[in-house]
C-alpha cells in the first residue's frame, strides 16, 4: 500500500519505481483546483543517482523499509572496501562506487551504520563529527591574512580540508563529515 504525498519528508528514505530513494528535499504544493501534488529531489540509494521527481497520489510510493547494521570498516584493497558485521562477524566487501564520496572518511576500526535494503547492502550512514590526525600542512604565520586565517591540511585519511592556522602536524581535530568543514581541536 503506498503512503500519501503530504507525509513525505526529507531524509526519508521511499520505493518509487520499485528502487529506493532517500528523499533529499520535498515542497508540498496544493493548488485552488486540483489534487495536491509534491516537489521531490530524491538520491537512488544504488546507484547515487539524483532526480527531481513530482510526485502524486496516483503514483505508487511507499515508504522502504531500511535495515541498519553496525559495521566496521577494515581495510581497502585495489577498489574494494572491506568492512566486518559487528553482529555476525561476517564480511561485506563492496565497490568504491557503491560507497561514493563516503570513501575518503573512511579510518581503519571506524565504526559506521551500513544500511541493507532486501538484506542488500546499499549504502553507508557516517557518523556527523570524527576525529581525524593532521598529517600534513604548511606553518601557519601570524598575520598571515591573505587565506582569511586557514590553510589546507591532509588528514590521515588523504583528505584534505582547510583548517585555521594554529593547527600543526600530528595535531587531532574533529570534523563534520556532512559539511566537510573543521569544527575544533581534540
Amino acid at each position: 500500500m503506498g503512503i500519501s504525498v503530504g507525509s513525505i519528508r526529507p531524509s526519508m528514505v521511499i520505493i518509487y519505481d520499485d528502487k529506493p530513494y532517500t528523499v533529499l528535499e520535498c515542497n508540498h504544493v496544493k493548488l485552488a483546483r486540483g489534487p495536491a501534488f509534491c516537489k521531490v529531489k530524491v538520491k537512488d540509494l544504488r546507484s547515487a543517482q539524483i532526480l527531481d521527481v513530482t510526485l502524486r497520489d496516483s503514483d505508487n510510493v511507499r515508504e522502504a523499509e531500511i535495515e541498519e547494521r553496525k559495521l566496521q570498516y577494515q581495510y581497502k584493497d585495489s577498489s574494494k572496501y572491506h568492512f566486518m558485521d559487528l553482529e555476525t562477524y561476517e564480511e561485506l566487501v563492496c565497490d568504491e562506487s557503491a560507497i561514493e564520496d563516503k570513501a575518503m572518511w573512511l579510518k581503519e576500526n571506524m565504526e559506521i551504520t551500513g544500511l541493507f535494503y532486501n538484506n542488500e547492502f546499499v549504502n553507508l550512514k557516517m557518523p556527523v563529527t570524527v576525529v581525524y590526525k593532521v598529517v600534513k600542512t604548511e606553518p601557519g604565520f601570524k598575520g598571515d591574512s591573505v587565506k582569511s586565517g586557514t590553510k589546507p591540511a591532509e588528514i590521515e585519511t588523504g583528505a584534505i580540508l582547510q583548517v585555521p592556522l594554529f593547527i600543526s602536524e600530528g595535531d587531532l581535530i574533529k570534523v563534520d563529515i556532512q559539511d566537510k568543514q573543521y569544527l575544533s581541536r581534540v
